[in-house]
Formats: structure tokens, sequence, C-alpha cells
């Protein structure tokens, strides 16, 4: 059992976060729309819960997620939650109905969006720009920690060197002013791949990383050089999609996601072996997955999306589940899970 009110703080800032976090792009509409009030209601579920930490970005909807999250929380005291936003991308109104198809690194994924277009800018003026956009759309005065958007490989291919520069010479040093004047507290990067974020450590100190997925149930490469190092930095990790994008929530299912795409054959019959032992542990599959990557003394918090109360509050319940630590020696036995990943 993971307890939400034992704070832990990122990197060698002043903030601390719960164990549990809110990953909000699933209120831009990410696949499927969510409705308004139920949007705003998951929002207040989480902060009831015992959540502390929500995360958004520009991208989620194309600025509806900073809408919805900004919206529920004005409600609470602002020294009562963390908020975490993005830069990288400034949005652009395009002003055409239905909104243009577009790539899915650049935002194709969303449903109902809002009538922008991100345009990728990691340069000194964007980011201020972009800082005080999310503002703006967040009725908020500050947001406590900022992240560069997808500086990576995957998402820039050729132009990956230029952007990196871009971020070395304007995202930066623009971060670095904006934490110097207490308009944010920290700042890191958000990105898909452990070696993106290995290559910025090489350019810049950063507070944390968000990761989505690279270190789960299914996945532990970063064991070999990534977390180590974050270790020794003292560089915090958010572990976002944690379930690596469904079917570590479930389970071996038809139609089951895997990193954004129907999951591979190997990919379904590993988590089927993961699930039997589940089973003969009486631990439930989603439990593991949320509980797993906090073992491991870089990881701070974990940031699983929902787009209802029920989700929400299901997610706290997944977090606070007894789990036995004889089920995840036996994950260890069956080499299911790596043998160096910690476990209680």
């Amino acid at each position: 059992m993971i307890r939400l009110d034992e704070l832990r703080r990122i990197g060698t800032s002043d903030v601390a976060v719960s164990p549990l976090g809110f990953g909000g792009n699933v209120l831009g509409n990410l696949y499927d729309t969510v409705d308004e009030d139920a949007a705003l209601d998951t929002v207040a579920a989480a902060y009831e819960s015992g959540v502390r930490l929500f995360d958004t970005a520009p991208l989620y909807g194309h600025g509806l997620s900073e809408h919805r999250i900004g919206t529920a929380l004005r409600r609470y005291p602002r020294d009562g939650f963390v908020l975490s936003s993005k830069v990288g991308r400034l949005l652009k109104p395009h002003g055409k109905v239905p909104p243009p198809k577009l790539d899915p690194s650049q935002g194709g994924i969303f449903t109902g969006e809002l009538p922008f277009q991100p345009v990728f800018d990691y340069t000194h003026d964007g980011v201020i720009r972009s800082v005080e956009d999310s503002l703006q759309r967040l009725g908020m005065n500050r947001i406590d920690m900022v992240l560069i958007h997808d500086a990576d490989m995957w998402t820039h291919g050729d132009n990956y060197e230029a952007r990196l520069e871009d971020v070395r010479t304007g995202a930066l040093p623009a971060l670095e002013r904006l934490k110097a004047e207490g308009v944010i507290r920290a700042f890191g990067a958000g990105v898909n791949q452990a070696e993106a974020c290995e290559r910025l450590m090489d350019v810049g100190r950063f507070d944390c990383f968000l990761l989505a997925g690279r270190y789960t149930l299914l996945e532990q490469g970063g064991l070999d050089r990534f977390l180590p190092r974050c270790v020794a930095e003292q560089v915090s990790i958010i572990l976002g999609a944690p379930f690596n994008s469904g079917i570590l929530a479930t389970g071996a299912v038809e139609g089951a996601r895997y990193n954004y795409l129907p999951a591979p054959p190997d990919v379904m019959r590993r988590v089927a072996a993961i699930e039997e032992v589940c089973r003969s542990h009486g631990v439930t599959l989603p439990a593991a997955a949320l509980q797993f990557p906090l073992f491991h003394p870089a990881v701070t918090t974990v940031i699983p999306g929902s787009k209802s109360r029920a989700e929400a509050e299901r997610n706290v319940a997944l977090m606070m589940e007894e789990i036995p630590p004889d089920f995840w020696r036996e994950l260890r036995r069956l080499d299911l899970i790596r043998s160096d990943a910690p476990i209680p």
C-alpha cells in the first residue's frame, strides 16, 4: 500500500508531490470526448481523494485540458496542490471546423479539441510566451513545474539536433529565468524515451523528467543506465502512462492497447502470465502496475489519466491496495520483472 499523504520531493527543488498524480491528457478528449461537467468532476474527485499533483499541457486537446483543469482547481486553495504544464508548442488559431487532421506527434489523437494548431517552438521567447498563454488558460498566477514537451528523436526525426540546440540556447535559459522570478518552482522535460532524457541531461540541469512508460511492469530498460544516473544526479522521475496506455489496466483482452497501438502477441502473452500471478496472490493487475514503479528511488510519483469520478477514485483505491511481498518475489522468480528491479 502506498500512502497518498506522504509527499515526495521533486529533485532538489522545494516542490513536494503526492505519490499518485493526475494526468490531464485524457481530459483533452484523447481518443474520445469527455463531457465538460464530467471532466470537472473528475478533477474534483482526484483532489478530494488526496491527489496533489495535476499535470496538463497545451497540446492536450489544444488547450482544452488546461482550461478544464484550471477551472476545476480554482475552487481549492492554491497552495494545496502542485500544477504542472509544458512548453515547446504554441497554439495558433486556425478557424477551421472540423479541425484539420494532424500528425500524431503534432496532436492528431484528440477528438473535439479546441480550434488551435500546435506549432513547435523551443526558443527563449517561445517558451516565455507559452507559459504566459498557459497561465491565462489555467486562470492561475503560477505554474509549479514546467516541462519541455517532446524534445525527442521520435517526435522530430531529422530535425532533432536542431530542436535540441533550441532547447539548450532558448528553452533552458527561459525556464531558469522564470524559476528565478518565482513564476515556476521547478522544471524538467516530458518525453517518451529514456535516451532523450539522457541527451537532455547532457545539455542542462533538470529537476525532473516526466517519462511516459519506459519503467513499468512491462518495461524496465531504464535500469541499465538512465535510472541510476537520475539517482546519482538527484533528478526525479514522474512516471506517466503506468498502464502502458491501457493493457496493464485492462489485461490481455482483445483490442488491448500497448504504447498507443494494438498490443502485439508477445506483449499479450507476457501480460497474461503476470495476470496469472496476480490471481494466485489475490492482487489486481492495475494495482500492481501503479505501485511497482514507486519502489525505485528515482520515481517520485505516477500519473495515470482518468476521465470520470469513478476512474479517479479507483486509481486511489488501487494505490492503497495491499500487495503481499511474495507477489513481487514470484514475478522476479518467473522472470516477469527484472531481477534488479527494486521491490519491497
